[in-house]
């Protein structure tokens, strides 16, 4: 994958030079010819490192810099200064500000793509250290966002995967919460920060759907739309939790009654293999994105399922698909495959394996869950 560099300069001819330096040798640059137009870049990319130039009018680098450090998602993003001089007090005002490193515009561009190549190799080093790091730990700990084993059933079978975007900590979170031998909640969500803290956050998230069902249940109340209400209030109220889009995707299970409930928070559509007519079917929730609004009206869905039934609870990396040098997302392509590999006789498992194997983008998180009725 290509990495991205934010250039900095109000010299449009340096700032074109260093644009085609970069380009022709595998990088993907944004440039801004002053901080004003770098902060608005910023407010929609997130680069893998910034280079800037300190001598600007209006802002220069400086104020440039101390603003980022403010703020928590552009703080830790790699920083070099791009200076005409060799001033050493000048470039250690910049060193005092966490900047890497700096580099003299009349640097051979051999050093200077092996300063930056050697910078961002030694970031990711550092970064699949630490999350080597966070998964011994999680594992230690026993803390897990996707459940080790499913439940069995006697009136459904559950299947599920779940596949994090390059190997690292997702934040997609899938759970089981058995409620005796008749009730079982199947839990699908996303935090839709795709760094390793939607990982940790997504750890956060599955502890208050855990106590709230729990509690729910404790009170006799078994409704999909209080037990989202109530979660809704609760990541409202979370000075964290409220700032990050978050998903949901709630069906519970009645093993006695072969029954199902579907409530959802700005998640996917549910989808439904109708095994009598052989169409893939879509159910939609109508919640907003969990903790978005103080007071939002949730519905619950009763789900009529017969045997050779299947529901497909699914993140939005499932409908993610590769077409020629981009990727789209597209939820009915999903559908027409699920249902060729239906038509074709496929079980749950295999439509799982070959889902995965056959179109999976791998730009994002992708999870699913298949309930098949027996």
């Amino acid at each position: 994958m290509n990495r991205t560099i934010l250039l900095v300069d109000d010299d449009m001819f340096q700032l074109k030079l260093f644009e085609r330096l970069l380009s022709s040798n595998g990088y993907n640059c944004k440039i801004a010819a002053s901080v004003d137009e770098a902060e608005k870049i910023l407010q929609t990319e997130t680069p893998d490192l910034i280079i800037s130039d300190y001598e600007m009018p209006e802002k220069d680098g400086f104020d440039f810099r101390r603003g980022l450090l403010k703020e928590d998602g552009h703080k830790d993003i790699p920083f070099l200064f791009l200076t005409s001089v060799t001033d050493h007090y000048v470039i250690q005002q910049g060193l005092d500000l966490k900047a890497i490193d700096y580099i003299v515009k009349n640097t051979p561009a051999s050093h200077v793509l092996s300063k930056i190549d050697n910078l961002l190799q030694a970031v990711r080093e550092h970064y699949g250290r630490f999350l080597s790091n966070l998964k011994i730990t999680t594992e230690k700990l026993n803390i897990r966002n996707v459940a080790r084993n499913a439940p069995n059933l006697k009136s459904f079978e559950i299947n599920y995967l779940s596949q994090s975007f390059q190997n690292q900590p997702g934040s997609d979170f899938i759970d089981f919460i058995s409620i005796g031998d008749q009730f079982t909640f199947i839990i699908l969500g996303e935090i839709m920060e795709k760094k390793t803290g939607g990982c940790i956050l997504s750890y956060s998230l599955l502890s208050y759907i855990r106590a709230t069902i729990r509690l729910s249940v404790n009170n006799g109340d078994l409704s999909l739309m209080n037990i989202l209400s109530k979660l809704n209030n609760l990541v409202y109220e979370d000075e964290i939790l409220n700032n990050i889009f978050s998903t949901l995707s709630i069906v519970l299970l009645d093993d006695k009654s072969g029954k199902a409930s579907y409530a959802g928070a700005g998640d996917m559509p549910l989808l439904k293999f109708n095994a009598s007519k052989s169409v893939i079917e879509s159910i939609n929730s109508n919640g907003l994105l969990l903790g978005f609004s103080e007071r939002d009206s949730f519905t619950e869905i009763k789900i009529e399922m017969n045997e050779g039934d299947e529901l497909y609870l699914i993140s939005d990396g499932m409908t993610d698909f590769e077409v020629e040098d981009y990727v789209k997302s597209d939820i009915q392509q999903l559908k027409e495959k699920i249902l060729d590999l239906k038509v074709n006789k496929e079980n749950a498992e295999a439509v799982i394996g070959r889902l995965f194997k056959d179109h999976i983008a791998g730009l994002d998180d992708c999870s699913i869950i298949i309930l098949s009725k027996r």
